[in-house]
């Protein structure tokens, strides 16, 4: 199904909203949910699930229609992610990865040769994106990363390494920022597109991860990795300033994560305590599993709300970085905090394989450390709100 719009009005935003939670919940019935167990124990990154992805026009949400993308905004991208990620978080984490990381730099920030060369590819699915800034001594301290790019003529060379990189391995395309000055200094990163298969660029280690099991985390290495200039994404020195910009958008994503974790948990929560008889009536009869699910429902109504705030900030034009980091903040401890209550009103069963809600607990933790700690996020939101 075609879901690409442009111009839309609200009430058309509205129906394609709903177009594409029905096209979703629809592809991930069929196509997600009979594997979660496998991709899970097996670590299996379903890259032929994301070309799929691509025929729906949800590998290319953000990306403008000249170049093969739906033309969509965030109300509707977030709208994806929920919905995926109500199913199995894994799936929808890389294709967030993949939307919001790796397509939206190049979308925000490439040439028009760049945009022609790699958006049709990313857009359509037929290549999956990464996006690379982490590294094994700076997480949260990026701007003293030390893979680094010396300019040798008109090319580039790369030697350094970088971790915790989404759809690192299976990836055709990467978006890598590099240090190109001075260790801390701001205007001292440079970002670059860098192609699967360039030598002196490989993929270490996969991680063995508590959760997201099914959506690949991978060390990048470089040595002596070569390319030409022509490979740059904007001015020397903009990297990091162009990585806050898109960081921004992507703890939007990270935020509907959350929600669709959450909400998943959630809705397995309330119809297992439904059905579920104890000394003669259903376990949802009894206040302290009723009072659980008020809080759940609670929790999940107020990260839903922050997040399409931060989407409709962001749709607007206007700066996110305020909201989204609020959004990402709230849906990650809620998803953390809602999953873990799912377990316990499943009980035993909720610590068994044979059950959702024990994924979606290990699932959870992971929303409030990618992109951004729940701890940066609160740097990020107090900073913003003494500037008022």
């Amino acid at each position: 199904m075609d879901i690409a719009k442009s111009d839309l009005t609200q009430s058309q935003r509205e129906e394609t909203c709903h177009l594409i939670k029905e096209t979703v919940r629809d592809f991930a019935a069929h196509y997600i949910r009979p594997n979660i167990r496998e991709w899970d124990e097996k670590q299996h990154f379903p890259k032929e699930v994301f070309h799929k992805l691509g025929d729906l026009g949800l590998m290319g949400m953000l990306v403008q229609e000249r170049f093969g993308g739906s033309g969509l905004g965030y109300k509707e991208y977030v709208t994806a992610i929920i919905e995926l990620s109500k199913v199995d978080p894994s799936v929808g984490l890389s294709m967030a990865a993949h939307n919001s990381l790796c397509t939206n730099h190049i979308c925000m920030f490439g040439n028009e040769d760049q945009k022609q060369t790699y958006l049709p590819g990313l857009a359509s699915g037929q290549m999956v994106g990464a996006w690379g800034l982490t590294e094994p001594n700076t997480g949260s301290d990026a701007g003293n990363m030390r893979t680094v790019a010396v300019r040798d003529g008109d090319d580039w060379v790369i030697n350094g390494s970088k971790n915790f990189i989404t759809n690192g391995k299976s990836g055709d395309v990467t978006v890598l920022i590099t240090r190109t000055g001075e260790p801390g200094d701001k205007h001292g990163a440079t970002a670059f597109i860098i192609e699967q298969g360039t030598p002196g660029y490989t993929s270490g280690r996969k991680e063995d991860k508590l959760g997201m099991r099914a959506s690949e985390t991978v060390e990048l290495l470089f040595q002596d990795c070569r390319i030409p200039d022509r490979q740059r994404l904007g001015e020397v020195g903009d990297g990091f300033i162009q990585s806050l910009k898109v960081l921004d958008g992507g703890r939007i994503s990270i935020a509907a994560l959350g929600v669709g974790t959450a909400l998943g948990a959630y809705e397995a929560a309330l119809t297992y305590s439904k059905e579920r008889k104890q000394f003669g009536k259903a376990i949802c009869d009894f206040q302290a599993i009723a009072f659980k699910l008020a809080d759940m429902y609670t929790d999940v109504q107020a990260s839903t709300l922050l997040t399409f705030h931060a989407a409709a900030l962001k749709d607007a034009g206007e700066k996110v970085t305020l909201a989204s980091s609020v959004a990402k903040y709230h849906s990650s401890e809620t998803a953390v905090r809602v999953a873990n209550e799912a377990v316990q009103i499943f009980g035993g069963y909720g610590f068994v394989k044979d059950y959702p809600v024990e994924k979606f607990y290990r699932d959870s933790k992971l929303c409030t450390i990618g992109e951004g700690t729940s701890e940066i996020q609160k740097v990020v939101i107090s900073k913003e709100i003494l500037k008022e």
